[in-house]
């Protein structure tokens, strides 16, 4: 694919992910932990379904190029232990608040590295969340592994409690990749773990892969990309990395040199993306991949994809909710967050208090927003007449501020527009980022003066 290094330089900036709208940085204080248990009894008097996110932060070893919240810890039982106790009791007091049984429609845990828990506390995790809510064990239940700690037994463990869809960071095979980001990880030790998976046959595997890393070049991701194609996962995440060193000090480690940008950054995108469109997946939303037969590809095709903080998902629930220290939810109309620092979050438990740190309640604006952003992030188009249909509202004109960013995006060919809808091009497939960023309120009035990775 020719690009016109114009076209990049303009569209190379500063952006969200959009794994929320309002982003992050827009929340605040406002939203308290009494305003959290006021959305939780609201919640109990409806008949909406839930997923269920669970944070467990510890990992065994730091990742260099990793920005997500972890506390590094070497694998003891008492650590565990002591989490799980604070964990029971913000599950209660969740509870206690919601006041019925919920129907779990998807559960998903994450971190860190669940897996950095015992058999035995797995186990008991799971038996807590059954003993105060239902789960739906033929819908989604994932959990994130670490393929350098996990082992046969705590995946046979896994499969046996209901686990049904295996997510693993592979990141890079690249050896010289691999030491600098402080993760070894061989091509044995994966393809070991990933034919555990197939034999107790868990229904969908899928890797997380990372371009841009330090000293990766166009041929040694291909080599990376061509393996993974190899042992065949059903689902593959292909991230741009993110450089946020002012949030992620160790990232200050790595060679700026050695770390491919803009469009040397984008043409190891390109010749991933086509390589594994040869090989029979199918490019599903913003950077994510997967085989035909994947529940999230005919989810794609069928237009019922949803985007939320636990990543692109079935969203088969009305509302999610999360727990464990820097846990999202979304609830009532309320995002809410965990505080973040371990000590913290067990501090405000011990006081019996909601661990809430900040949030955002939505307004109209808000709302009507996120569907435009979701549903081009999700379906890659906009369909005026369901935008009218949904909020009573004309699409060109509640946008009319918006019509020049439409227009730009038109004439650089990242999307195409009629009276009826709005459709990204494959070329604007690559920069959705870009074209959502036009519709966010909040990022346009401050002109852009937020910190984020790279679109590109």
């Amino acid at each position: 694919m020719l690009l016109d290094k114009n076209i990049l330089q303009k569209y190379d900036v500063a952006g969200p992910r959009y794994t929320s709208y309002p982003t992050a940085p827009e929340w605040s204080n406002e939203v308290t932990a009494d305003v959290y248990a006021g959305r939780l009894a609201a919640f109990g008097r409806n008949d909406k379904t839930l997923s269920l996110y669970v944070h467990i932060p510890f990992c065994e070893q730091l990742c260099y190029f990793c920005a997500c919240n972890k506390v590094i810890r070497a694998r003891e039982d008492k650590v565990g232990d002591e989490f799980l106790d604070h964990l029971f009791k913000e599950i209660d007091m969740v509870t206690e608040h919601i006041q019925r049984r919920k129907l779990i429609r998807q559960l998903h845990w994450g971190g860190g590295t669940p897996t950095y828990l015992s058999e035995g506390q797995m186990e008991r995790l799971f038996a807590k969340i059954q003993t105060v809510f239902d789960i739906d064990l033929n819908e989604e239940i994932a959990i994130e592994i670490d393929p350098r700690t996990v082992t046969q037994n705590k995946l046979k463990v896994l499969r046996r409690l209901g686990f049904n869809r295996i997510s693993m960071g592979v990141q890079d095979f690249d050896e010289k990749v691999q030491d600098d980001i402080n993760r070894i990880q061989p091509l044995g030790q994966v393809s070991q773990v990933h034919q555990w998976c197939r034999d107790l046959k868990f229904e969908s595997v899928n890797y997380d892969l990372i371009y841009g890393l330090p000293y990766q070049t166009r041929d040694t991701f291909k080599k990376t990309v061509d393996l993974v194609i190899g042992l065949r996962p059903d689902r593959i995440a292909l991230y741009s990395f993110a450089y946020v060193p002012w949030l992620s000090k160790p990232q200050n480690k790595f060679n700026l040199d050695a770390i491919a940008m803009h469009d040397e950054k984008l043409d190891i995108f390109i010749q991933s993306r086509e390589n594994l469109l040869a090989h029979g997946y199918q490019a599903i939303a913003m950077d994510h991949f997967a085989l035909t037969t994947d529940a999230m590809a005919i989810a794609f095709n069928q237009g019922t994809l949803h985007r939320n903080f636990m990543g692109y998902t079935l969203k088969p629930a009305d509302e999610y909710i999360g727990v464990g220290p820097s846990a999202i939810g979304y609830i009532e109309k309320t995002y809410i967050q965990n505080t973040k620092i371990l000590p913290e979050y067990y501090e405000g438990i011990a006081q019996g208090r909601l661990p809430v740190e900040r949030g955002k309640q939505l307004n109209q604006d808000d709302h009507i927003r996120l569907w435009v952003i979701n549903s081009l992030m999700c379906k890659f188009q906009v369909d005026k007449q369901q935008f009218f249909d949904t909020f009573g509202l004309e699409f060109e004109d509640y946008f009319l501020e918006e019509g020049n960013h439409i227009h730009d995006c038109v004439e650089d060919g990242l999307i195409s527009e009629n009276a009826q809808r709005i459709a990204v091009t494959g070329f604007g497939k690559i920069f959705v980022r870009n074209v959502c960023m036009g519709f966010d309120h909040y990022l346009k009035a401050k002109n852009g003066h937020q910190r984020f990775s790279r679109t590109i």
